[in-house]
């Protein structure tokens, strides 16, 4: 099995208008290459889906980031026969970042999120290839507090009230890479989550340290199935994939790690432990 790629437009429930994204699944096409901007991905421009009925995983990037920064992810998930969409979060992206860091920014993430669910499975191509009982989520940074809430959690302000969202029971499994848990600091901030989780940290990250997200996910339901993983050397962004050489420069965050880390090592290893948790936490009926 190959990926094949697809731009798609989504829309956009709280300003109007539609929002990018990528989506990536199964197809027995040879992978040409996908160029866009500075990244390539080993997949096929509109290749046709595979046969059959597909999982769903959707990604969540970053605040400030974008959702052209989990290539190897996508493309290994596709691989073994995921259907994969990320989207770029309106104002809390890297062109845009005027709702950055706010609360405003988790209950619109929170809505995108349910949108591009609802676009894919409205899609006349993938919708009609996807499982909608085997679906997933994917969540960085602030996408992983996004992640958390649309599985039950009740994120807070810091001005120690409720931030509204609403929960998409959909989602039944959700990987979170370094998650902003910071918001999950209320009371009873997670007694309503459900689903299987697994949390991976990095064990140098300085914006979402490990500690603090195991303190903040003590939490959980004991009902609730969650690995706990810490990353050997690992950042906060060394869960981005590699950047191009010319971008790798020292005022840009984004693509440094901690000293002797190996992002691109890294990258080989991460989509297989994503898969396989999502594996076995939707397994095929």
């Amino acid at each position: 099995m190959n990926s094949g790629f697809q731009h798609l437009q989504i829309p956009d429930p709280v300003f109007g208008g539609t929002v990018p994204a990528i989506a990536q699944y199964p197809t027995s096409q040879q992978a040409a290459g996908v160029t866009v901007g500075p990244f390539t991905w080993e997949a096929t421009f509109n290749a046709p889906l595979a046969p059959g009925r597909f999982p769903v995983c959707v990604i969540s990037h970053g605040a400030g980031g974008s959702h052209l920064l989990y290539r190897e992810l996508g493309t290994h998930l596709a691989r073994a026969g995921w259907i994969v969409v990320c989207a770029e979060a309106p104002r809390d992206n890297r062109n845009d970042n005027s709702l950055s860091y706010s609360d405003e920014s988790v209950t619109h993430r929170c809505r995108h999120l349910t949108a591009t669910l609802d676009a894919l499975l409205a899609h006349p191509q993938l919708g009609a290839g996807a499982d909608p009982a085997r679906i997933a989520l994917v969540g960085h940074s602030l996408g992983g507090c996004a992640a958390l809430a649309l599985v039950g959690g009740q994120p807070w302000s810091r001005k120690r009230s409720p931030i509204p969202v609403q929960p998409d029971p959909r989602f039944r499994a959700a990987v979170l890479m370094a998650p902003a848990t910071g918001f999950y600091r209320g009371p009873g901030a997670l007694a309503k989550v459900a689903g299987k989780l697994l949390v991976l940290a990095g064990e140098k990250d300085d914006v979402t340290p490990a500690e603090d997200i195991r303190h903040d996910l003590q939490g959980l339901p004991s009902s609730v199935a969650c690995e706990f993983v810490v990353i050997k050397g690992a950042g906060h962004y060394s869960f981005l994939s590699p950047f191009p050489e010319a971008l790798r420069q020292p005022d840009f965050p984004p693509a440094q790690d901690p000293a002797g880390f190996d992002r691109a090592q890294f990258h080989r290893e991460l989509p297989g432990i994503v898969e396989s948790f999502l594996a076995k936490a939707l397994p095929r009926p």
